[in-house]
């Protein structure tokens, strides 16, 4: 009887451990089908999201303000020397034809005296030439002093071209020299209003031809330039108009419009620079300041 018992008691527990085992498989089945049927019917518009998202539109754009090569000099001389004085600070606003740096060098004034000396043969060569000249017509036994004036005249005109060329290569004056007479110290001076930058000398600096005294940048009129990859390429065009938002100037929004687009990609991330001119300048504007963008949409 006990035997009997026993064997009944275990097929109930042995009932009961399977129907709880099925139960399980079925919660578990219950759990795992309604997330495999949301991944397949919603594949479809999450891709539509994704892909709203992506218009061209919202991409943005990340660049530079900068300047135009034409609105950037870097003053340096085709002769070198020593700083004798300084007049400026970086970032100090400069005009055109002010006196930034002098610079010390016998060579300058060795140069300023052939060319007044120079003028001064000139004139009384030449009228020797013409005085022979005439007199030439007449005596044919004075031709050889025609031609012997005539080459004195025209090697020193030939000389005093030559030091006239020197000087305006070195942004002097002609008139300044020969009004006022020989300058003791070469003066460097800004070609155009803008702000000096990149001084990297100083007052008895030694400066060999060819080194510069520093930088000068007008940034009236900045651009942006910004970094373009292959894929957006399309969506450039000259003309086309840009929102942009500098770095650290919250969330105000600025006006440009592409002007060029370069022709040559980078090597290193196959990126290609577009460059856009800015409608609405301000004055906290620096060349380097890091900007975002995008295109206007077009109607």
């Amino acid at each position: 009887m006990k035997t009997f018992l026993i064997i009944a008691v275990a097929m109930l527990l042995a009932g009961c451990s399977e129907k709880k085992a099925a139960l399980n498989n079925d919660t578990a089945d219950q759990a795992v089908l309604p997330e495999t049927k949301i991944s397949e019917d919603n594949a479809d518009s999450i891709d539509a999201v994704i892909n709203a998202s992506d218009v061209a539109n919202n991409r943005t754009f990340n660049g530079i303000i900068m300047v135009s090569p034409q609105q950037k000099a870097t003053l340096s001389l085709t002769m070198g020397g020593r700083i004798h004085s300084l007049s400026i600070m970086p970032g100090q606003h400069v005009k055109k034809d002010q006196v930034v740096a002098t610079i010390d060098n016998p060579d300058f004034i060795e140069l300023q005296h052939t060319y007044l000396e120079a003028m001064a043969q000139v004139d009384y060569l030449e009228q020797e030439y013409k005085r022979q000249n005439s007199l030439g017509d007449i005596d044919v036994a004075s031709k050889k002093k025609v031609q012997l004036a005539k080459s004195e005249y025209l090697a020193m005109k030939s000389h005093l071209e030559a030091a006239m060329a020197r000087l305006q290569t070195l942004g002097v004056s002609l008139d300044k020299v020969l009004n006022e007479g020989i300058m003791t110290y070469l003066p460097v001076t800004a070609p155009f209003t803008g702000y000096a930058t990149n001084i990297n000398v100083n007052v008895g600096t030694y400066l060999e031809p060819g080194q510069p005294v520093c930088d000068i940048i007008d940034k009236s009129k900045p651009l942006l330039q910004l970094t373009v990859y292959e894929k957006d390429l399309s969506l450039m065009q000259e003309g086309r108009k840009i929102l942009f938002w500098v770095n650290g100037m919250g969330s105000n929004d600025f006006e440009a419009e592409i002007v060029a687009i370069d022709q040559s990609i980078d090597s290193r991330d196959y990126s290609i620079k577009v460059y856009a001119q800015v409608k609405n300048e301000r004055e906290e504007f620096r060349p380097g300041m890091y900007v975002r963008a995008k295109l206007v949409e077009e109607n």
